[in-house]
């Protein structure tokens, strides 16, 4: 496995599950909007109201979700995938005794090409621990050993 290659291809992965976050977003936001504004045009008294408010609160709710995807863009635009690592930090590729981690944003267990890798935040717990790690060094995580098998 090439991992310079490999790492390319997460954070190509990474930035278009952000871009997808974002359009999710964007699309609820002004979905609400619409309903928002229907609701207007159709309803009267009280379940006017409601509907306003609930179309509202649904804004709201995506608006954060669209600041928390920008959060993650921030992150991920601070990445050179073409760095070439050589102790575990945020961008690194690290292959471990517990499994294939790119430190970048939070998404979770993720397969490419047919293999699995855990897509972390560097400072998830996990993250937090693997973090300045080196070839052939041993972290603790959960009193766990962990062998740092190579880092790209």
């Amino acid at each position: 496995m090439n991992l310079q290659e490999t790492k390319k291809e997460l954070y190509k992965y990474c930035m278009q599950y952000i871009d997808q976050r974002i359009n999710n977003s964007l699309t609820a936001i002004k979905n609400a909007q619409e309903s928002a504004n229907t609701e207007v045009k159709s309803s009267a008294g009280d379940k006017h109201e409601t509907g306003r408010a609930m179309a509202q609160l649904e804004t709201e709710n995506n608006a954060k979700q669209l600041a928390e995807s920008n959060k993650l863009r921030h992150v991920i635009n601070q990445i050179n995938p073409n760095k070439n690592s050589e102790k575990i930090e945020t961008g690194a590729l690290a292959v471990t005794s517990l499994g294939t981690f790119y430190i970048a944003i939070s998404i979770g267990k993720v397969s490419l090409n047919n293999k699995e890798f855990f897509v972390i935040s560097a400072v998830s717990p996990i993250g937090q621990a693997l973090l300045n790690a080196k070839k052939g060094d041993k972290v603790k995580f959960n009193g766990k050993e962990i062998q740092v098998l190579d880092v790209a």
